[in-house]
């Protein structure tokens, strides 16, 4: 082994090094929503106890102590900041991350591993807000989150319609002649067949595509890509091969922001759900509402309960201080069984 590839290694360590670190600093936003003052000597005690027993090999004992009493001031600097937390599933990298930072800059993300875990860390607290892919053009409803939106009693206070650029990304210094394989999530892959297949790429499954971005940087297959996000490249130290790499010319994917709250702010588009008896022209007198106030419906969906019974979503346009909001929704409410009205919120449509 060279000096040329020791670096690369030693660079490579580097970046993980930072995103653990990341890592630890989201945990200890998470855990001030259990603690009633910053300060906790016991627990830096117990810290640093835990560090002197565990140092071994070539690392001094004062200087890992040292770095360590710097992170704990950190960590503690972060939680007197009072950052608002934001879930989203999958890893650091995810569009749904993307979309996060298209919402509002100022919230600190928090990868989860499940859609169930992001509405119960935001029904319990442990997070402010949650964002949630509703719907994507080519895949279609995402029946999971439709799912959990119906058993949950949390707000929609945002949403985002988020363009989706697949991006081929290799280890740095790669050469693009000896890839052979492209790992991400299967929808993904779905969405770039064409590409992979004209350019001899054997499609890989991966659970997450950002957790493929993690995995190539942090185990680096050879021979190996990704298809991930811009952002992804960005955070695992990453190369873009080529961008907008989808097969479809159109990619787009709707993100619902949740909050245990309902939006203060005034809102341009609003959400109900509702069910309805089984009987003909049930629906209808529904939808027919809307129209009578020339309300424009940008959502129709449903799924179907565990009892048979079909739940509906409806967005559109307007907010719930119009007048002929208003009128409208006492109609439907009228000719509905378990309304329920998700939220006003403004939609940002990023580009």
């Amino acid at each position: 082994m060279g000096l040329k590839e020791i670096r690369k290694k030693i660079d490579l360590l580097d970046s993980r090094i930072l995103r653990v670190l990341n890592e630890r600093m989201e945990l200890a936003l998470m855990a001030k929503k259990f603690k009633s003052n910053v300060e906790d000597s016991v627990r830096e005690k117990e810290l640093l106890e835990r560090i002197r027993r565990n140092s071994t090999g070539l690392i001094n004992a004062e200087f890992i102590e040292k770095i360590y009493v710097d992170i704990i001031n950190e960590s503690k600097s972060l939680q007197k900041k009072d950052y608002a937390l934001i879930a989203f599933k999958g890893e650091h990298g995810a569009y749904g991350e993307v979309a996060i930072r298209e919402w509002n800059t100022d919230l600190v993300s928090v990868p989860c591993t499940e859609y169930s875990a992001v509405f119960e860390g935001v029904e319990t607290g442990l997070y402010d807000y949650g964002i949630v892919p509703v719907e994507n053009i080519l895949g279609g409803v995402v029946g999971e989150v439709n799912e959990l939106l119906v058993n949950t009693e949390l707000y929609i206070v945002g949403a985002v319609e988020l363009p989706v650029y697949l991006c081929l990304l290799v280890l740095p210094g790669t050469d693009h002649r000896e890839i052979r394989t492209a790992y991400s999530q299967s929808q993904v892959l779905a969405q770039c067949r064409n590409f992979l297949a004209r350019n001899g790429l054997e499609p890989v499954q991966y659970y997450d595509s950002a957790g493929a971005a993690k995995m190539l940087a942090e185990e680096t297959p050879k021979a190996s890509s990704v298809v991930a996000s811009r952002l992804a490249a960005e955070i695992y130290d990453l190369e873009i091969i080529k961008e907008d790499i989808d097969d479809f010319e159109r990619n787009r994917t709707r993100y619902l922001v949740l909050s245990k709250e309902e939006n203060k702010e005034e809102g341009d588009k609003c959400s109900v759900l509702f069910s309805i008896e089984h009987k003909a022209g049930a629906l209808f007198r529904v939808l027919e509402a809307f129209a009578k106030e020339d309300i424009n419906l940008t959502r129709i969906g449903s799924i179907q309960g565990g009892t048979g019974n079909y739940a509906f979503f409806v967005d559109f346009v307007g907010s719930k201080s119009d007048e002929n909001v208003i009128r409208a929704l006492e109609v439907v409410k009228d000719n509905t069984t378990d309304f329920r009205f998700l939220g006003c919120y403004r939609e940002i449509k990023a580009e």
